[in-house]
């Protein structure tokens, strides 16, 4: 009999010739358990995805709580559904007045498709402009304005009327024109290796889209739900976004994103044409569940609040000569190193140790710590302690 590896191998589209390849039994908290009892401190969170940790009980029950009433009943929009209806009224009470019309998604990818076809719609222009080593997910439209070229290139042709200028590159604002119906950007770029934005970069940013009528989406896919230490990263920063798109963090380990706009913009999808965007499984009524007893558990056990102190005991223990730079805000860190290979080498023998971490997607050199919110200093402390031992 074929052994469970074999089948995930033969039976699994694979998406690299070298997966992780770990078996995993269990996770809770900020551990995974594989199928022989070793147990891994969790350092990247499924990346940006477990912020209140692996099966929060809360999360738990409001699944559970939900599979007892419904599960999907209707396409998108068309029945009144109670987690929907309480997610968006909690959401939108923590965002700007700006911020007030919700349409949720199932993933970040889908919730970036969704803000480009609004931006489209509302100004009428065709022109979407992102950033240089920015990621925004991997469907046709999403890629389009990847700003990778080794990863878009087998694809084209893509969108056209997209181009891409230089994050915290002042100069490069003045690209934005009157013919710019959006600019897409995360607030932190994150497969770039957590690349903070410059002061009032985003300040500028939102002035010039002002000048222009150009729509501002602010791609909080992997920095919302208080990874960086405010519940959104766009806080740290003063300004704020047209469009907002959300996910990972989002859903306490379910598949749910969203994009967040005022009721003016998000109006233009209901005519010409009519259901200008659907979806059948969005906002799923439990996943919405899971998202709302995540949001109230990041609010409630102050989890946000502990993340400042987290990442200072971070950069605090985290001191070798080979690390070279520390980047990034709260919980999206990222250590360089010289190289890939050095990099590879130390990641491979902290998956040994029992801590897991991995790479950026555009920046093979730098080590992601993006841990559940829920660590504590003691598990920071054990976590460092292994990895300065592996760079050793």
């Amino acid at each position: 009999m074929l052994t469970q590896r074999q089948l995930f191998l033969e039976h699994i589209a694979q998406t690299s010739e070298m997966p992780m390849g770990l078996e995993i039994e269990k996770a809770e908290g900020v551990y995974l358990t594989d199928i022989n009892g070793k147990r891994y401190l969790d350092l990247i969170s499924g990346i940006s995805v477990s912020n209140v940790g692996h099966r929060h009980p809360k999360v738990v029950e409001g699944i559970k709580n939900q599979l007892d009433k419904y599960m999907h009943l209707m396409v998108y929009g068309e029945y009144i559904q109670s987690p929907q209806v309480l997610l968006a009224t909690l959401l939108t009470t923590l965002l700007p007045k700006e911020l007030s019309s919700v349409y949720f998604t199932n993933s970040g990818s889908e919730a970036i498709e969704g803000a480009m076809k609004l931006a489209k719609r509302y100004t009428g222009r065709t022109e979407i402009i992102s950033f240089k080593n920015a990621y925004h997910g991997s469907t046709h439209g999403s890629l389009s304005i990847m700003g990778n070229e080794e990863f878009k290139n087998a694809y084209r042709p893509l969108l056209p009327d997209t181009r891409l200028i230089r994050f915290n590159n002042i100069q490069d604002i003045n690209q934005i024109t009157e013919l710019t119906a959006c600019v897409i950007i995360e607030t932190i770029q994150g497969e770039a290796g957590a690349i903070v934005p410059e002061i009032n970069f985003l300040k500028q940013l939102k002035k010039r889209c002002l000048e222009t009528g150009t729509l501002l989406v602010a791609d909080e896919i992997q920095t919302g739900f208080g990874r960086t230490g405010k519940l959104f990263a766009f806080e740290h920063f003063d300004f704020v976004p047209d469009i907002l798109c959300l996910a990972k963090g989002m859903g306490g380990g379910m598949p749910i994103g969203a994009f967040i706009s005022s009721g003016e913009i998000m109006h233009s999808l209901t005519n010409n044409p009519v259901l200008g965007h659907i979806t059948t499984f969005g906002g799923h009524p439990v996943c919405c569940a899971a998202s709302l007893a995540t949001l109230r558990v990041l609010l409630e056990e102050n989890l946000i609040e502990q993340v400042e102190k987290k990442e200072s005991l971070f950069r605090k223990l985290l001191i070798h000569p080979k690390i070279k730079s520390i980047n990034g805000i709260g919980l999206l860190l990222s250590l360089e190193f010289e190289n890939y290979e050095q990099n590879k080498s130390i990641i491979d023998r902290c998956i040994l140790n029992g801590v897991i971490t991995d790479w950026f997607l555009f920046n093979s050199n730098s080590m992601r710590i993006a841990p559940p919110l829920t660590i504590t200093e003691k598990e920071i402390e054990m976590a460092c302690d292994i990895i300065t031992k592996c760079i050793a």
